[in-house]
């Protein structure tokens, strides 16, 4: 039905549309007239000013060509849309391969007069980051280069997204007389599903999968870090990982904060996996018993329509405002809802500036998607209160914070869940998905940045990276962070192999520092009341205006501090001490 399918005309109203303006936007991509003149200040405004209207046009052409994409990925007409944009993209950063240098070549006293001048305000932090990165930027010939470079090297996610959703070769499982067609959404139902035969089964047909691909997969994400390490040392960084913390300007004690205080909190970890196993019943327990609920009632198993109802209700502590923000997304279709053939699996929400948010989504009547409903609408509603309150400039905010909003929502919602829980056996439950909720999100993303760490030092310190020392990486992990009571089966050791986010380099460790922030966020919401919901919504509205760690601070919440990461597994310690006594 329409209804539950994304309204992409909102941005072009047909292929020919979005065509036209991409060919006039080709047209715009010469800004030569600037070059070697941005010390005039008003040179410089009129570039940056050329530069915003053509860089918003090309969002939505990126976007647009995303969406089709990804609604089809076996489609060569919608492949060759988004090849259409990268290079209309590359295009675009080869020849803007002057400004950068160029800007970091003007004297201290001219950037910090550039950054006072109110005249220039939409671009302070922009030029804040300029200053701050003088060591890191290279001629204007080797800029450009690098410039030129993205395009071929940026192919390893878009390799693997192809191998993921179109080419893997998931089989047809045979389970009581009826045959099942292995998804990514059905493998996620299953998962979550009471019967344990059926769970090993598809677990082991799942990454057979790919074990069958593992030596395709592992040179495309060998490729990806090489990569990464490549942009490092043009940029004369000391590793992949410093880049990824000057790029999204935020301090290493942060990271440094995050696997301290993971490693020390793993035996309340290895706690609750003992009790989930003796809850369970099972004298082993399985990597594909982990996702299973250990209470007997509670799964969530709404209709999409009244999933929504129930995300809007939890959401209501926000206000009004809020909730409306949530029902247009609804009715104005926002959304794509449902799984389709050839669809990209998982889901997002994707921003862009000169029109409303979207969002992908693969529906299933879960609980898991209920609450993957409240988590991208809160990427959606982030987005959305950012570009109404910054400039283009400013709007778009780092993806250090882009979990945290998505992460209140669900917190949020399932507190409000906890409290008009009216018997144990709910409230049982609802604990259990907040305990997992932190596995998941908190432990489990960390243990992932933990086996990129490793992947990116592996390379850096000029030694072979190889799918065998990566499994046996990632199998030495899985046993260190779940413990004794879980059997790491031989398995898991490819499921590195499966995780789109390792084709963004350090991206899944802020999913942790999202759900720390979020903790402390929603504690305050829950318990200080219009002061702190004032203090969210300014954070929400707050875009890409300063940096991530100070904004966060908007909000009472100071990652440079042990503080917050102590009273998120203060949290979680309390959540399973009161799991365990009903």
């Amino acid at each position: 039905m329409q209804k539950y399918q994304w309204a992409i005309e909102d941005l072009y109203k047909d292929a020919s549309a979005f065509h036209l303006e991409a060919e006039n936007i080709s047209k715009q991509l010469d800004f030569s007239e600037y070059c070697g003149k941005l010390g005039d200040k008003s040179t410089f405004k009129a570039c940056m000013e050329k530069l915003k209207q053509v860089s918003r046009v090309i969002e939505k052409l990126s976007v647009y060509a995303m969406m089709q994409r990804d609604i089809d990925t076996s489609s060569s007409e919608f492949d060759a849309l988004m090849s259409k944009v990268m290079n209309i993209s590359t295009q675009l950063s080869a020849n803007l391969s002057f400004l950068t240098p160029e800007l970091t070549a003007l004297n201290e006293s001219v950037l910090k007069d550039y950054i006072n001048d109110e005249a220039l305000s939409d671009y302070s932090y922009m030029l804040k980051d300029v200053l701050k990165n003088k060591a890191h930027v290279l001629s204007e010939a080797e800029e450009k280069l690098l410039a030129l470079s993205s395009e071929p090297l940026s192919c390893f996610k878009d390799i693997f997204t192809k191998i993921d959703n179109a080419d893997l070769p998931l089989a047809e499982i045979k389970h009581n007389g009826e045959k099942i067609q292995l998804s990514h959404g059905t493998y996620g139902v299953i998962m979550h599903g009471k019967d344990r035969a059926l769970r090993k089964k598809t677990f082991k047909a799942y990454y057979k999968g790919y074990a069958d691909l593992l030596n395709t997969i592992s040179s495309t994400y060998i490729g990806s870090v090489k990569k990464d390490v490549f942009y490092a040392k043009a940029k004369k960084y000391p590793s992949a990982l410093e880049r990824a913390f000057s790029s999204e300007d935020v301090s290493p004690v942060v990271y440094e904060n995050l696997i301290k205080s993971v490693r020390k909190a793993l035996p309340t970890l290895h706690q609750y996996i003992r009790e989930k196993k003796r809850l369970l019943g099972y004298s082993k327990m399985h990597c594909y018993d982990l996702y299973v609920p250990v209470t007997e009632a509670g799964e969530i198993q709404l209709p999409y329509d009244k999933a929504y109802d129930l995300v809007k209700e939890g959401l209501q502590i926000l206000g009004e405002e809020y909730v409306d923000i949530l029902e247009r997304a609804r009715s104005e279709r926002w959304i794509s809802v449902y799984e389709t053939k050839n669809k990209r699996s998982g889901a997002y929400s994707v921003c862009v500036y000169d029109c409303h948010p979207f969002v992908l989504l693969n529906y299933k009547e879960t609980t898991h998607d209920v609450f993957t409903i409240a988590h991208e609408m809160g990427h959606s509603i982030h987005s959305y209160y950012s570009n109404m309150a910054q400039p283009y400039e400013k709007a778009d905010y780092k993806i250090f914070v882009a979990e945290v909003a998505s992460t209140v929502n669900e917190v949020l919602l399932l507190r409000h869940l906890l409290k008009q829980a009216k018997d144990d056996k709910l409230k049982k439950y609802l604990l259990s998905y907040l305990l997992e909720m932190i596995r998941t999100t908190l432990f489990r993303q960390t243990m992932f940045s933990e086996f990129e760490e490793y992947s990116h030092k592996t390379v850096e310190s000029g030694n072979a990276l190889t799918k065998d020392g990566m499994n046996e990486k990632y199998l030495s992990l899985n046993k260190l962070y779940y413990g004794k009571s879980l059997e790491s089966d031989e398995e898991i050791a490819y499921e590195w192999a499966r995780i789109p986010h390792f084709y963004r380099a350090f991206y899944v460790y802020k999913y942790a520092t999202g759900i720390i922030s979020a903790l402390a966020i929603t504690d305050r919401i829950l318990n200080e009341g219009e002061s702190a919901k004032a203090d969210y919504k300014k954070f929400l509205s707050s875009g890409g205006s300063d940096s991530p760690v100070e904004l966060l601070k908007i909000a009472g919440v100071d990652l440079t501090t042990k503080a917050p990461f102590e009273k998120a597994f203060k949290v979680f310690k309390e959540t399973l001490e009161e799991f365990k006594k009903l």
